[in-house]
């Protein structure tokens, strides 16, 4: 299956529903489900500067240069920069955690929602049930797929500010290790940075355009007014929490996409697909180890981001780079340069130290 170029207007618009779903996601993993914390958003807040825009910067100089989604686009990254073929592992590493994190939204919304409706049967059939749609879903085209997410968050966002519970008040508390871990969390993971999904959205435009900041600035805006919204958002009440399980299954839907169509370019078989989509997804019917799976993403997650800085700030070709994403001043080619090749990976270390220390 082959999508048609998405319209301009279609991928911020895909950056805010999706990132507004992934937040959704990790933010109770985070304690902020209900709790608003003046200290820890400022973090997010410097965090989106240094860490979410250059990595997607770094996403699109990928697909930019190889001009192909990123599964491919590293077969001829590594050979280019005459690096080793373990380099490619991230590629896998990435594709596979989609369909995992799509298992992971639906799981943690399912655990919380579905308690309201008291079904005789076990949450892990109910899982299950929701993660059939979301594969049946993914078969969609992908502009309807995106319309369908944005109308389900907007429901969401609306059922949460009619129904939601009453969220505290602002509050200072002291900054920590594990709120640090928590804030490049949702910067990076929780907004699909590392997954290559904006740049795999736009690589017509990427193939044609001279300058990757028009294309970069739109879903990087997007995906900071979506936290900015989820500032203000609350559920746990059962509308408002089943409006939200509706939304992150037409998530579920758009990663399971996205994940096929990087194995359908790359020629993988038919059933190795469905076997790299099914089992990642299914493995979260196992309900009794959510704490577990929970920490397994959160981790896998950071891993990737970790491992595509590394290679992007220091295996890839500076000439490559530079020519891929046409920066108009050499200055600020070289303040990105010095983000991605050292403020993004020590961050994220720090992160997953954080986010270990955080759950002992």
């Amino acid at each position: 299956m082959q999508d048609r170029p998405m319209s301009r207007w279609l991928s911020p618009l895909m950056a805010f529903c999706l990132s507004f779903m992934l937040i959704s996601t990790f933010a109770p993993m985070v304690g902020l489900s209900l709790d608003r914390q003046l200290d820890f958003w400022a973090l997010w807040l410097i965090t989106v500067f240094i860490l979410a825009l250059p990595f997607a910067y770094g996403e699109f100089a990928l697909i930019k240069r190889a001009k192909t989604t990123a599964l491919n686009a590293l077969m001829s990254l590594t050979r280019e920069a005459d690096a080793s073929m373990q380099w490619r592992i991230v590629g896998w590493l990435s594709v596979i955690f989609m369909p995992f994190l799509a298992g992971g939204m639906i799981a943690n919304t399912a655990h919380i929602g579905l308690s309201f409706l008291h079904f005789s049967w076990s949450e892990s059939i109910s899982f299950l049930i929701l993660a059939g749609i979301a594969f049946v879903l993914s078969f969609l085209p992908r502009q309807i797929l995106i319309i369908l997410s944005a109308i389900a968050v907007v429901a969401a966002i609306v059922m949460g500010k009619m129904f939601g519970t009453p969220l505290t008040a602002w509050h200072m508390t002291p900054v920590t290790l594990s709120e640090w871990g928590g804030a490049v969390l949702l910067t990076l993971v929780a907004s699909g940075l590392g997954l290559g999904v904006y740049a795999q959205s736009n690589a017509q435009a990427a193939k044609v355009t001279e300058n990757t900041t028009p294309l970069v600035l739109p879903i990087w805006v997007a995906q900071i007014l979506a936290v900015v919204v989820f500032g203000f958002f609350s559920a746990q009440t059962e509308i408002s929490e089943l409006t939200l399980l509706t939304t992150m299954v037409f998530g579920a839907a758009l990663l399971l996409q996205f994940a096929k169509q990087q194995l359908q370019e790359r020629q993988v078989s038919i059933i190795v697909q469905y076997a790299i989509l099914l089992a990642p997804l299914c493995i979260w019917t196992m309900t009794v180890v959510l704490p577990v799976l929970n920490m397994v993403m959160m981790l896998w997650g950071l891993v990737t981001c970790l491992i595509y800085a590394i290679f992007v700030g220091w295996i890839m070709k500076i000439s490559h780079l530079r020519k891929a994403l046409n920066f108009s001043n050499e200055m600020v080619y070289n303040v990105w340069r010095i983000a991605i090749r050292v403020i993004a990976p020590l961050s994220i270390i720090l992160a997953i130290v954080g986010v270990v220390l955080g759950r002992f």
